[in-house]
């Protein structure tokens, strides 16, 4: 197909798949022979098959990665003085059709599988501090090296997704994500730390290209509540599924069988990335109108002459031909950058500095073996909300249904300062409510930033500053997950972390007041000014 991938060496990519699953699958011995002893591999040594296993992983990375990736020079192609005109009139007014609804559907099972690796964390944490012997203060380091890599990753993606394409970049996601299911196997803490720096990779790079894809494919007058309901709904049932394995598995295969579910999820995404289309903003970003049209045809958009170009207010750039991260901070472009980053900041605080370690907190406060049941319906309880905040922000205002999450997730966090240490003897049900506006409007926060960021930035620079909002939502949890363990382990109950990680999303909130841009039913060209 030619709108698909263009694998430059097929054989090359296929060896490294193969390579990939076979070095996860050859950890599994090791890990079955440690039934008798319950699963825990603390200090036991590498055999020689778990070795050999790691450098398959590593290989298949490699591989994968050769047969996937254009040559160096398409990596730095730019867009000509005499680019091709878009068809975004033609894009924005176009009904949705059942490609569309497809796309949505696929883009959903990688979202949800996206989200499950980091939500992981706050469920292994618990068990790994048990059988390594560690303080909640050591076990923090997990989700710092987790998010150093998320972080990371959402700025290589963002710029390979300018470069080589969505569609491919969401497939070479796939590949760390196939080689990070060993995470459970490692016998160290210190083994744990790189692989789940690995993990976050992978896991930066996924959610930023995604919603990038969906703003650039879904019909404007359909894109703000639709990508919203998508990515919402996505994200709680992420989080509901890490939840309910945790729940489901966890007591008998302890925490370390959480990771590997990579494996199969990962394989996944590369078989669904076969019905993945490339945007047709970026094929004629790029000049390739004869792909784009394809692609605009599967989606039943009528291209046998060219659509009229949609008017367009003054470029978004500041004309100095800057690229990349550089471009994002130009005098165009950087109030939105601003407002995504404090926001994306506000948001990582709150989800790795306090909901990460809500399992511990939930069993700290005497809830013990049910704190993943709690957090499971906690979960279940915030999806129908998410059908409300589609609604808000589609039909109503993107930039105020922003603010007024953010102020909610500051207000739930209030709440659990005033609770405080009287947490153990409130009833399980005030309890569950509580985390469920928290897990609701936190959801919100960050199911709103991803479509937002893609709909502010040109199609030149929407994969970059998509995936600098999601940096900056890591760094958030870079920050967040060593302040709270230490508050956490320093005697003051949970009043300070619930505090110290509520004033940042709630000055977000006051920032988007007075800076934010209105994105609803607006075309992108219109939007961005590109």
């Amino acid at each position: 197909m030619t709108a698909g991938v263009r694998f430059h060496h097929p054989a090359a990519f296929g060896g490294g798949v193969v390579l990939l699953t076979a070095g996860v699958l050859m950890h599994l011995p090791d890990f079955l022979s440690m039934k008798s002893m319950g699963y825990r591999m603390v200090g036991m040594p590498m055999s020689p098959v778990m070795l050999w296993g790691m450098a398959a992983i590593v290989a298949g990375l490699a591989l994968s990665t050769y047969g996937l990736l254009p040559h160096w020079s398409a990596l730095r192609q730019t867009r000509s003085a005499d680019a091709i005109r878009y068809y975004t009139r033609a894009l924005d007014d176009a009904p949705l059709q059942w490609a569309h609804w497809w796309l949505l559907f696929v883009l959903g099972v990688a979202l949800v599988i996206d989200v499950m690796k980091p939500a992981t964390l706050g469920f292994v944490l618990p068990g790994m501090r048990s059988e390594y012997g560690i303080s909640t203060r050591e076990a923090a380091y997990l989700p710092l090296f987790a998010l150093t890599g998320t972080t990371i990753g959402s700025l290589l993606w963002g710029f390979l997704a300018d470069r080589i394409g969505r569609r491919a970049s969401i497939l070479l996601a796939a590949m760390f994500f196939l080689g990070t299911s060993i995470c459970g196997f490692m016998p160290s803490f210190g083994w744990n730390l790189f692989m789940c720096f690995v993990m976050g990779l992978s896991a930066g790079g996924m959610l930023p290209i995604v919603y990038a894809l969906m703003a650039e494919t879904v019909p404007a007058r359909m894109r703000g509540w639709l990508v919203i309901l998508h990515g919402g709904l996505a994200t709680a049932l992420g989080y509901l599924a890490a939840s309910g394995l945790a729940a489901l598995l966890e007591p008998v295969y302890t925490w370390r069988i959480l990771w590997f579910f990579g494996l199969p999820t990962g394989l996944l995404i590369v078989v669904l990335n076969r019905w993945i289309p490339e945007s047709p903003r970026f094929l004629l970003e790029r000049g390739e109108e004869d792909r784009a049209r394809e692609v605009m045809g599967r989606f039943g958009i009528d291209v046998s002459k060219r659509a009229p170009e949609a008017p367009r207010a003054a470029p978004a750039t500041d004309g100095s031909g800057a690229r990349g991260l550089r471009a994002l901070f130009g005098s165009g472009l950087r109030r939105h950058t601003i407002a995504v980053m404090l926001y994306g900041l506000g948001w990582g605080l709150v989800n790795w500095g306090f909901v990460t370690f809500l399992p511990t907190i939930l069993r700290d406060a005497g809830f013990q073996s049910s704190a993943s049941v709690l957090l499971f319906y906690a979960a279940l309880a915030s999806v129908p909300g998410t059908i409300l905040v589609a609604y808000l922000y589609g039909r109503w205002s993107s930039r105020i249904s922003m603010i007024a999450f953010a102020l909610l997730t500051a207000a739930s966090l209030g709440a659990f300062a005033v609770f405080g240490d009287t947490l153990a003897s409130r009833a399980p049900a005030a309890v569950i409510a509580l985390t469920a506006v928290l897990m609701l409007s936190s959801t919100s926060v960050i199911s709103m930033l991803s479509p937002y960021a893609a709909e502010v930035y040109p199609t030149d620079f929407r994969g970059s500053g998509s995936g600098l909002a999601a940096a900056a939502s890591k760094v958030g949890g870079m920050v967040g997950p060593p302040v709270v363990g230490a508050l956490l382990t320093g005697g003051g109950g949970l009043f300070l972390p619930a505090v110290v990680t509520a004033v940042p999303i709630a000055v977000a909130a006051i920032v988007l007041m007075f800076i934010g841009e209105e994105t609803r039913e607006r075309g992108l060209e219109h939007i961005s000014g590109a």
